[in-house]
């Protein structure tokens, strides 16, 4: 059964800047509150300032001082009620290398199924 509140915040990162516009652009037009985030640095700092962020949509190949799959664990240990999303066009990332409850999505992806799976995942 979708989701049936409304729809809450969610952290894009993605260090593809067309990538990230046209994804962050889409869930909008779904009706999700999205933040946009183009490194995991970046992306911690909205998550420190903006506690409505409920769910994380991440890149794993992305430049600074941790990719996606780094970030999403630190995000499951400081963030725990944090949906996880994991992106990648390089490598299929199975479950034992995702956070407890994540999800894998392989580029390039559909982003109707990935809001209706994001919306799946908060019901």
């Amino acid at each position: 059964m979708p989701y049936s509140g409304p729809l809450p915040a969610i952290l894009v990162v993605e260090d593809e800047f067309l990538i990230l516009s046209a994804t962050a652009d889409d869930l909008r037009n779904v009706g999700f509150t999205v933040l946009e985030a183009g490194n995991a640095d970046d992306a911690l700092a909205l998550l420190e300032a903006h506690a409505e962020i409920r769910i994380l949509f991440t890149d794993v190949d992305m430049p600074g001082s941790m990719d996606g799959l780094k970030l999403s664990a630190a995000v499951r240990d400081r963030w725990p009620p944090t949906l996880i999303i994991v992106t990648s066009g390089k490598a299929l990332i199975g479950r034992a290398n995702l956070p407890v409850g994540g999800r894998f999505f392989p580029k390039p992806y559909n982003t109707g199924k990935v809001a209706s799976a994001m919306q799946e995942m908060l019901a």
